[in-house]
């Protein structure tokens, strides 16, 4: 039985995720046996390719491709819904996420006590950003922190690690990546914090801008608070016959 699950979404990465998916499995030796899945959404470069090129040695190397762009919740779904281990890690294509961080995001899951928790988040530090992007990126984790209360000062944070089944338990939508802490509370479970570093892009250029995000987050937010307020209270315990 596989260990976990590391899940990349990946658009327009191919100067990048050879390294990454290298630095993947020298990462995550000790967690042996474990897969890599990546989900190539949509992208109009020679990502695939290079994915393809890098499998032709590493057999727990997978492949999603979507035709076209569906957007990185949906590509992480859809990485989670293919994967055949029960703890899942993800972490993002362009490379700023460091690969070495994910056996710390894991030991959390992996703990003695570890029942409740249901997902570990990582908090980026010394972010490796412009100005533009790392202040627009406090303005709205305050915001979000503020109204959701899900004690996460960093949700946009690709490395993450988490049960899949209670994953795959919470309601979709377009961007929820950015709230998955919030939506495990809702349904129960736990949250823990570990702080990870961060590196800048090796090539390429990233996939949104500030405005981007500040549009969808508005809907988004008024979205999740609604989902929150609605969420089931009542959770049964099943009984069994007293065999006396």
């Amino acid at each position: 039985m596989l260990n976990v699950s590391i899940v990349i979404p990946a658009k327009n990465e191919a100067e990048n995720i050879q390294a990454l998916l290298q630095g993947i499995c020298d990462a995550c030796a000790g967690h042996a046996p474990f897969e890599v899945i990546v989900v190539d959404d949509g992208s109009t470069d020679d990502t695939s390719g290079a994915v393809l090129s890098f499998m032709r040695g590493h057999p727990n190397v997978r492949l999603l491709q979507n035709r076209t762009s569906g957007g990185q919740s949906a590509a992480v779904h859809s990485g989670v819904r293919a994967a055949r281990a029960p703890l899942i890690c993800t972490l993002d294509g362009d490379g700023q996420n460091p690969p070495q961080e994910l056996p710390r995001l894991l030991a959390p899951l992996l703990a003695a006590d570890a029942a409740a928790i249901g997902i570990v988040a990582g908090q980026r530090v010394a972010r490796q950003d412009t100005l533009s992007k790392r202040l627009a990126s406090k303005m709205a984790n305050s915001l979000r922190g503020w109204v959701l209360q899900d004690g996460t000062r960093d949700t946009g944070c690709g490395l993450k690690a988490f049960r899949r089944d209670a994953f795959l338990d919470l309601p979709f939508f377009n961007h929820m990546h950015r709230y998955l802490p919030a939506l495990f509370v809702r349904d129960g479970w736990s949250v823990a914090h570990v702080d990870v570093s961060h590196q800048a892009r090796g090539a390429g250029r990233s996939n949104y801008n500030n405005l981007q995000r500040a549009l969808v987050g508005a809907v988004d937010l008024l979205g999740v608070m609604w989902l929150l307020r609605r969420r089931k209270t009542a959770r049964p315990v099943e009984r069994q016959l007293d065999q006396g």
